[in-house]
């Protein structure tokens, strides 16, 4: 009865996001209405999918769909769920990596914080921890995507948001609005992350997979997110941030390319630096020491992982239970690819 329950609440779930995420998908390449329906009914694709990879009856056997992605969230069951929940996963993985440091959450509408954790705290005592660090990260302690993230800061005695002025007032409002996050440090990146573009934070996506027959760990796909003017303060493909692939042996960048339209950049297209053939600082050593902390953890078969590049290492931003298949897929087909092959094996797809 158990399992018939849990089969149907999952079945139910991915209608509800077939729905919402893929029927009601936004539409920024302009696909006309009936095609769009089609590729959402006959396939699982959003409309931007269909323009990003071209697609017609024959190709469309090729790449993997949005709701193929939706299905691969279940390959870590039961661990999904550590992986889903920010909070959760930081104190798990910070025994193995670094991770940004938390300062404060907001869960059931109450603000606590960890350096005083045995009273509720006041958007005051936020103001005072901002001011001493200069810049915070407020996100969801839940969702993903770059969705709710805020980038707070203190320059020259006063207040931003996502770079723009505001007031105490903002900033309260800023947090009564919504329930369920929390603010972590602000983690410097490396110089050359910096000197691409500055006013996001450019994290690297780092996939690691099992074997599923011998159960060794391996990379399987990285790319390097990098926000624009139009995307601060977050840097995800998912809101418009361009993509750039990392050649996994030598840390080297392809040129950038975005999720919102058929453009390609050798250069980042605000501050004019080269992206394409630029060389990631420390590769080697970054992508063993993420490889050792994925190691310590058999039990998860995908992760995906936002990692920052710093000065003195790589800092892990988020483990991600799935990733979504765009930013590997703009690069090439992966039904019947690696990626594909790894779904299959999980029997995500046939």
């Amino acid at each position: 009865m158990r399992d018939f329950l849990k089969r149907n609440l999952r079945r139910a779930k991915l209608c509800y996001l077939w729905i919402t995420r893929i029927l009601l998908a936004p539409n920024r390449f302009g696909v006309p209405f009936v095609k769009k329906v089609r590729y959402a009914i006959f396939g699982g694709f959003v409309s931007d999918q269909v323009a990003l990879y071209s697609l017609n009856r024959a190709k469309k056997r090729e790449y993997l769909s949005e709701f193929d992605w939706y299905r691969s969230r279940s390959i870590n069951e039961p661990f999904d769920a550590m992986l889903n929940n920010k909070l959760v996963a930081a104190e798990i993985i910070h025994h193995r990596v670094r991770v940004p440091k938390t300062f404060f959450v907001k869960n059931k509408h109450r603000l606590f914080s960890y350096e005083q954790p045995d009273a509720l705290s006041s958007t005051e005592q936020v103001l005072t921890v901002l001011r001493r660090e200069g810049s915070l990260f407020m996100k969801p302690i839940g969702s993903g995507r770059g969705q709710g993230v805020a980038r707070l800061d203190y320059e020259a005695d006063s207040y931003l948001i996502d770079r723009r002025p505001a007031s105490v007032a903002d900033i309260d409002a800023l947090f009564a609005a919504s329930d369920g996050w929390f603010l972590s440090e602000s983690v410097e990146q490396h110089p050359m992350l910096s000197r691409i573009y500055p006013h996001t934070t450019n994290t690297i996506r780092l996939i690691t997979v099992r074997d599923p027959r011998s159960g060794e760990l391996s990379p399987m796909f990285a790319v390097l997110r990098i926000g624009t003017s139009e995307t601060v303060p977050v840097d995800n493909g998912s809101r418009g941030g361009l993509v750039s692939k990392i050649d996994v042996d030598s840390g080297k960048l392809s040129e950038a390319r975005t999720l919102w339209n058929h453009d390609v950049y050798e250069c980042h297209p605000d501050s004019g630096e080269p992206i394409q053939g630029t060389a990631l600082p420390e590769w080697p050593a970054m992508l063993k020491e993420v490889l050792a902390a994925a190691r310590e953890m058999p039990y998860l078969q995908f992760v995906a992982w936002d990692i920052l590049l710093t000065s003195e290492g790589p800092c892990v931003i988020e483990a991600n239970t799935s990733s979504g298949v765009n930013i590997i897929q703009i690069w090439g087909p992966q039904r019947n690819a690696e990626l594909g092959e790894f779904y299959r094996a999980h029997g995500v797809i046939a």
